[in-house]
């Protein structure tokens, strides 16, 4: 049955998509696939497994490889009332054990492949395989789905996604319907999402920037393809996997787009195919951004901001015009039904400060924390007669003179030096636009007062310092630089930081 009625529950996109395009192909791999009908079909017969195993609002964890298959998991849990956290082979063993505890779940869905990684200490909890549960054979139980269904209320949980805490312990984000809800209608608009968009998936499912390819395909009829890992390894690989599958959207950290830029593979192989190309969750160095453009001329370039905890991204700025090599890549506007508000160092309403976000993107909040929630999720300083929540991001930020949201810097990228404030992402600009430097992270040893440089690419220690007394003061100048081969990446893409740490 088509649902007509007011959208509360992020599966009613399935339920629309499915009997409309019930044939085509929803996710693939690049070589198995599920339709839309199957997923549908195969995601309610799982739920129906667990409604009728007497779960309902609690959380399951979805132990499981990335594939098409892993997504019909996360789905069948919303079927069945209840909420995911998609836990990864790639996470530590240590990780794995403090999310389990966190959640502490009744039930883990896994496969065959990840049954025997599941932490000794768990080994007791009720385990699912897929492949057993999503069997052809076993009945959906219409009538349990919809009397769950007719319970739904858009302030119900859709999955948990598990962040770095500043402690080194993982906190559980946890996005609700209606969140979700706007965030991939708002989502669609601005990327111009339809039944013939092919997304490139480059995000781990285990993330919130997954999302961009999950819902909005469910909402639209779009085909999404998982783009193995191994090929953002090698650049031209990843192109011709884009080519062959005839990709056209890409939503990819800012670390993933440079790579492929700065090794000059543009000079081999151009993504033809590709018309929208978005990013975000690092700076993304302009001289990086004008090879893409360079690439392909006819394409929008869409920059994203926004935290996990206000579900995905919050702010947008589609390029719409030349920007100098020194310059930041504006984050531009919020999305509809948000604000943003900037609070000074006094928590006055300002044009420069902290990013702080309200409106119906904010999530649920920290699961099983309510200390770190309440920190994180305050009272808005500018509303005193009723209850009004922004969530502080810690990030700063200020209107340029276009009236365009920029992203300054993470407060904890602030530091003072020699008697001076620095950003330590101008410094990581500043090397970025060296052509022979393809990827910089900078970061500062408060202990010894040092500020520290990491750079990839074909120059020496001495050439990097060298072309950065030309480029900025001396107080800015770090104090050590270290070359490496390859710039460490989490799982997500994204610089990690804490590696680095470990070699200052």
């Amino acid at each position: 049955m088509i649902e007509t009625r007011m959208i509360n529950n992020v599966m009613q996109y399935l339920d629309n998509t499915a009997a409309n395009f019930p044939d085509k192909t929803a996710f693939s791999d690049g070589e198995s696939g599920i339709t839309f009908a199957d997923l549908r079909g195969t995601s309610r017969r799982i739920a129906s497994r667990l409604i009728n195993d007497g779960l309902f609002r609690e959380p399951v964890a979805v132990f499981m490889d990335k594939s098409p298959e892993t997504i019909a998991a996360n789905f069948a849990v919303v079927y069945s009332g209840n909420y995911y956290a998609v836990i990864d082979r790639e996470m530590p063993k240590f990780r794995v054990e403090m999310i389990l505890e966190n959640l502490n779940p009744r039930v883990i869905i896994c496969d065959e492949s990840t049954r025997s990684l599941i932490p000794q200490n768990f080994a007791n909890v009720k385990t699912y395989l897929y492949d057993e549960i999503a069997d052809s054979e076993s009945e959906t139980d219409e009538i349990a789905l919809e009397k769950v269904r007719e319970r739904a209320i858009d302030l119900d949980p859709v999955y948990i996604v598990f962040t770095s805490g500043s402690t080194g312990v993982p906190k559980g984000v946890t996005a609700n319907h209606r969140a979700v809800i706007d965030y991939i209608e708002n989502l669609s608009e601005v990327l111009r999402v339809s039944d013939t968009t092919v997304f490139g998936n480059q995000a781990p499912l285990y993330v919130d920037a997954c999302l961009k390819e999950l819902y909005t395909t469910i909402r639209s009829g779009s085909t999404a393809y998982l783009i193995p890992k191994e090929r953002f390894m090698f650049p031209i690989k990843l192109v011709e996997f884009l080519n062959e599958f005839k990709v056209n959207t890409i939503c990819w950290v800012s670390s993933a787009l440079s790579l492929v830029a700065g090794l000059k593979t543009f000079d081999k192989l151009i993504p033809e195919f590709l018309h929208t190309v978005a990013f975000g969750s690092e700076l993304f160095p302009v001289k990086n951004l004008n090879l893409w453009k360079s690439a392909l001329p006819n394409a929008r370039f869409i920059n994203l901001y926004g935290p996990t905890e206000a579900t995905g991204m919050s702010c947008y700025y589609e390029v719409n015009r030349d920007f100098a090599e020194n310059e930041k890549i504006p984050i531009g506007r919020a999305f509809r039904n948000t604000e943003i508000v900037l609070l000074d160092e006094n928590d006055r309403p300002s044009q420069s400060g902290e990013i702080c976000i309200r409106g119906t993107c904010l999530s649920l909040g920290y699961y099983n924390d309510f200390p770190r929630t309440a920190d994180s999720f305050t009272q808005n300083p500018a509303i005193t007669a009723y209850r009004d929540l922004i969530y502080r991001t810690g990030d700063l930020g200020c209107y340029n003179d276009f009236g365009e949201l920029v992203f300054v810097s993470r407060k904890d990228f602030q530091i003072k030096h020699m008697g001076y404030r620095i950003e330590l992402p101008e410094i990581e600009i500043a090397v970025c636009r060296n052509e022979n430097i393809p990827l910089a992270c900078c970061l500062y040893d408060g202990e010894k007062g040092k500020i520290i440089l990491f750079c990839t690419g074909s120059l020496s220690q001495a050439e990097i310092v060298g072309y950065l007394k030309g480029e900025l003061p001396r107080y800015m100048l770090p104090s050590k630089v270290i070359t490496l081969n390859e710039m460490p990446l989490t799982p997500n893409g994204k610089i990690d930081r804490n590696q680095l740490k470990e070699r200052m």
